[in-house]
């Protein structure tokens, strides 16, 4: 939460920045995004890499119907919850936010000092490819040396974004919103973006009921009475922002849905890592309503945003257990299929990080219902 917190710091200090700053300070500022947003592109694939290869690894010890079952339950849901999202957002977005938001583009007047160009090691679809590789080799190998390589290349990545990355996230922001007031485009932007976070808490909760409708009916118990039960978790992953630490209350509230207890310890840590389904609507509805903003950019087709949708339910493997972990994983795809700029990608980082709370508790809660639909069908 503190980190929410320093996010809007960070666009109240760059809105102020952009509307009274001399010449030598937009500069510096606008040097600072481009060298941070290198930085960023370069973390990318590392985060492909590690995070997907050695989740993967970690599924073999789970029982193979129970993995095929669940894995499969999970990326349907993600991909139908991020269907939904794109009917919601080409229904209202461009109603709500295409005539009166601002558009997206850069400060004319901003300039940087220098360039400095750091090159990622991989491309994105390259790392992702890579990383399955291994991830599924290492499940048929039993190598404790490439577990221990990815393991721990994991852990190097998860401290370089805890330590490095979000703590430096709010100024990045607020760079961004410097160049939105110069332009004099910000509180357009803000007005839109804050009806695109109510939107997507409204879909969160519209999936969540979904989800537990087919539980019940499939299961025989009250679909409200278990959404209920799952309510500790939702609101231990608000406070937590990550599925990962969530998942011993998610475990628990599973279990008091009679979830057997073999399945609810292996079923519920496996979905944390795959099921994000709240987290692809928010990344779904936020995206739209930076394309419907961006001056370069328009309203996305269903053939378009499909692929993408598809290829969010591989990539976030590597978001568990990092706040705004989903969105980080997402720029890549975000750039090489959605055709995202430096500054759309800044955008779409503060208005995902803005409500990642609310998508990981859709996650965690979302989790029990597929335990319940694997429970029944196993039994």
């Amino acid at each position: 939460m503190r980190l929410i917190v320093r996010l809007a710091l960070g666009i109240v200090v760059g809105i102020i920045i952009g509307l009274i700053a001399p010449e030598f300070l937009s500069r510096i500022i606008v040097t600072f995004k481009d060298i941070f947003g290198q930085f960023l592109g370069f973390t990318i694939p590392l985060i492909i890499i590690f995070f997907i290869a050695s989740g993967i690894a970690s599924f073999g010890k789970h029982s193979g119907k129970m993995l095929g079952l669940t894995s499969a339950l999970a990326y349907s849901s993600t991909i139908l919850a991020g269907t939904l999202a794109y009917i919601v957002a080409f229904m209202f977005i461009p109603r709500l936010i295409g005539v009166s938001g601002g558009e997206v583009k850069e400060a004319a007047g901003f300039e940087s000092y220098f360039e400095l160009t750091i090159d990622p090691i991989t491309g994105v679809m390259t790392a992702l490819v890579l990383a399955f590789v291994f991830g599924i080799g290492m499940t048929r190998m039993k190598s404790p040396t490439l577990t221990s390589f990815f393991d721990e290349g994991k852990d190097i990545t998860e401290r370089l974004i805890w330590k490095i990355i979000i703590p430096i996230l709010p100024f990045y922001i607020a760079s961004i919103f410097a160049e939105l007031a110069a332009d004099g485009t910000v509180f357009e932007t803000l007005k839109a973006f804050g009806l695109v976070l109510v939107m997507a808490v409204i879909v969160h909760w519209i999936w969540l009921i979904v989800l537990y409708i087919i539980a019940g009916s499939l299961t025989g118990r009250n679909p409200f009475t278990a959404l209920k039960n799952m309510l500790p978790a939702y609101f231990t992953g608000l406070g937590t922002m990550s599925s990962a630490a969530t998942i011993p209350v998610t475990v628990r509230q599973t279990k008091e849905n009679n979830v057997s207890k073999g399945l609810a310890d292996s079923a519920v840590p496996l979905c944390a890592t795959i099921h994000l389904s709240g987290s692809t609507i928010t990344l779904v509805l936020c995206s739209v309503a930076v394309m419907v903003l961006s001056n370069d950019l328009s309203m996305p087709t269903f053939g378009m945003m499909l692929p993408f949708i598809l290829m969010l339910g591989f990539i976030m493997i590597a978001a568990p257990g990092v706040p705004g972990g989903a969105v980080m994983a997402a720029l890549g795809l975000l750039g090489t299929m959605l055709g995202f700029d430096e500054t759309a990608l800044g955008l779409m980082i503060g208005l995902y990080m803005a409500q990642d709370s609310f998508g990981t508790a859709t996650n965690v809660t979302g989790d029990g219902a597929i335990a319940l639909v694997v429970d029944k069908l196993i039994k």
